[in-house]
């Protein structure tokens, strides 16, 4: 196993793709709009066949959560039919499929840390649409891995990390969240993470139990509050703003799509089945603040 076809080209996770698959002796294989294309099943096809991978990252999504509960529709093209279409070709080829999830699938309203057979209840359309694909995927491919993760953030694309920063260099006054809690991820480390599970698979040849749903986000837990404080904090020992970051409820930041209020995700079968465990978030941090500060 070498070709590793890469969806979602541009995004967060599969630029940390591009650069965490060939450090692990992979071929990483981007693929994008125009020529490949959801709405577009046959743009699909035909760059499936013509590349020939030897297993398949689904990044691409409909990630716009307010939007989508303006357009279910298209959202469910995109992260529930896409999925499905993904998951005939690489079962007809033989071949494994991750397919890349969210803690949006949950209400979040457990009070602890979900597990994998947790019943999923998704709040929103967002949400809806990717257990959708979840289970279309899975139905399509039993060589189908699910990976739901949370909060990812890169030095690129559009991110609250981004953002914070952004805000921060023009108010000197923010209003952040701190009702809502769960796992920041760094899209880098989750790259890896979904890089030392393909080494796995190589190694070892496929396992029934690397089948099914797997959490993977980063290490701990914390508030979106708390975090926009870890930002600046962070950016402030080089130089950035500090801005004054006050605390606040979803209530007083009312959105057209419902938030699931705890996110949180348990990381322990990804640990048990693949041996693989995401640094904690904080530390995600870190190494995307200095992946910006080089750039």
């Amino acid at each position: 196993m070498r070709r590793i076809l890469v969806t979602g080209r541009g995004g967060q996770l599969a630029t940390g793709l591009e650069a965490a698959l060939p450090a692990q002796g992979f071929e990483a294989l981007l693929v994008g709009q125009p020529e490949f294309e959801f709405d577009k099943p046959e743009t699909v096809v035909a760059a499936f066949h013509a590349l020939k991978p030897d297993a398949v990252v689904n990044c691409a999504a409909w990630t716009a959560v307010d939007a989508a509960e303006d357009d279910e529709a298209g959202a469910f093209r995109a992260n529930a039919l896409g999925p499905a279409l993904l998951g005939r070709l690489t079962h007809e080829a033989g071949i494994p499929i991750i397919q890349i999830s969210t803690d949006y699938v949950y209400d979040g309203l457990k009070g602890a840390p979900y597990l994998e057979n947790d019943l999923p209840n998704p709040v929103g359309a967002y949400g809806r649409t990717k257990l959708a694909g979840e289970w279309a995927a899975q139905a399509a491919n039993p060589r189908c891995i699910v990976l739901r993760t949370a909060w990812v953030f890169a030095p690129m694309g559009k991110n609250f990390l981004r953002t914070m920063l952004a805000l921060g260099e023009q108010r000197p006054e923010l209003r952040v969240v701190a009702d809502q809690w769960g796992s920041p991820t760094a899209a880098p480390d989750l790259a890896d993470a979904i890089a030392a599970i393909l080494v796995r698979i190589r190694d070892q040849g496929w396992r029934d139990d690397f089948a099914g749903t797997h959490h993977a986000t980063g290490g701990g837990f914390t508030n979106w509050h708390a975090f926009a404080e870890a930002i600046f904090t962070e950016a402030a020992r080089h130089g950035a703003p500090r801005p004054k970051v006050h605390a606040i409820t979803t209530a007083d930041y009312p959105t057209k799509a419902k938030r699931p209020a705890d996110g949180r995700l348990d990381n322990g079968k990804l640990a048990h089945v693949f041996g693989v465990a995401l640094p904690p978030w904080e530390a995600g941090l870190a190494r995307v603040m200095a992946a910006l500060r080089q750039a």
